[in-house]
């Protein structure tokens, strides 16, 4: 009997042992093609809604670094303790660039060489498989959000299992309501992404140094403007208070450049198709155009596309709305996965 029950453990680690976190990605870097992107698939999607997540709803991670987990549940748990109190630490330059490179090896699937540089500045990687789509995301974070003060300087989320082709930015979570949740669901359903979100309230900083969308000197920005360099097209999601725009549910601009008036087009057409009203920036004064938003002033630096939209309260607060705005917004990325 002691036998039987010594092998029974032998079998049991053979075969229950989880893989290790440094297995190597299935595809690479794609460099940017010059070809015409085609017109937008404006088939229709549908998606059936999901309960508001909540923080509890994280998985836990698994041995060898990996998690399995709701991607859009656990973006969600990590920006829930967010607050104008919640601090934020300026990062230096020599921080913000070793971010920034951390980030461009892991882009270049270059996993082990990424870890130990953003190591040097307290950073992990981390594999987070989502239970819906199935994808696994490469997850860097910063380990002060552990601490008692963490330094707010944000998460990526980059697709492993697809070549990189598209970013979502999300600047203002928690203070743009639900913004989080619009990044977060987009990447889940459609490959080729990187999301960058930032760590902190957008007033958690003294003189609105927290506002990453108004401050070059963020480890957000760093990040955003090496994907800009790469010539990766971004779209970064914000929300408006209803009398911002009163005759619009959704205000779509290029920022500074123009370079994604095509696709920007793509987008209003299907929102307007979902029922949304939207004002276009390259077409007529709409509020809100973000014209002096810093990463979009350094994607037109790069000749980079860069979407900038607000979404109204009305499509953020309802399940249905957002699922749609989601959709539409995904049309796009489609597009740019073609590329």
């Amino acid at each position: 009997m002691a036998l039987a029950i010594a092998l029974a453990s032998v079998l049991c680690l053979t075969q229950c042992s989880s893989a290790s976190d440094s297995e190597k990605p299935r595809s690479g870097w794609a460099e940017r093609s010059p070809e015409s992107r085609p017109s937008a698939d404006r088939s229709p999607e549908s998606r059936k809604p999901s309960a508001t997540p909540s923080p509890s709803a994280t998985s836990s991670p698994s041995s060898g670094g990996r998690v399995r987990a709701d991607l859009e549940r656990r973006v969600t748990a990590y920006t829930s303790g967010f607050s104008e109190d919640s601090g934020y630490r300026r990062p230096s330059a020599k921080d913000r660039r070793t971010v920034a490179e951390g980030v461009a090896l892991l882009l270049d699937r270059h996993r082990s060489r990424a870890e130990r540089r953003l190591a040097d500045v307290d950073f992990r990687v981390r594999t987070v498989r989502d239970t819906e789509s199935g994808r696994r995301f490469a997850e860097v974070s910063d380990l002060s959000e552990d601490a008692a003060a963490p330094r707010g300087w944000g998460r990526v989320y980059v697709d492993l299992d697809s070549p990189i082709r598209w970013s979502v930015q999300v600047p203002h979570p928690v203070a743009d309501r639900h913004t989080e949740r619009l990044g977060a669901a987009l990447l889940s359903r459609s490959p080729g992404g990187v999301m960058v979100i930032a760590g902190a309230h957008r007033k958690a900083g003294r003189d609105d140094e927290a506002d990453v969308a108004h401050r070059r000197k963020s480890v957000f920005h760093a990040i955003c403007d090496e994907l800009a360099k790469r010539g990766v097209p971004g779209i970064q999601v914000h929300g408006m208070a209803d009398d911002s725009a009163p005759k619009y549910d959704v205000v779509a601009s290029t920022g500074k450049g123009r370079e994604a008036v095509s696709e920007g087009r793509d987008l209003a057409d299907a929102l307007r198709r979902r029922g949304y009203d939207v004002c276009r920036a390259w077409a007529r004064s709409c509020p809100l155009e973000g014209r002096k938003n810093v990463q979009g002033r350094g994607a037109a630096a790069q000749d980079t596309e860069f979407l900038h939209v607000e979404f109204g309260a009305r499509i953020r607060d309802r399940e249905r709305h957002l699922r749609a705005a989601v959709s539409a917004m995904a049309s796009v990325t489609r597009d740019w996965r073609r590329m």
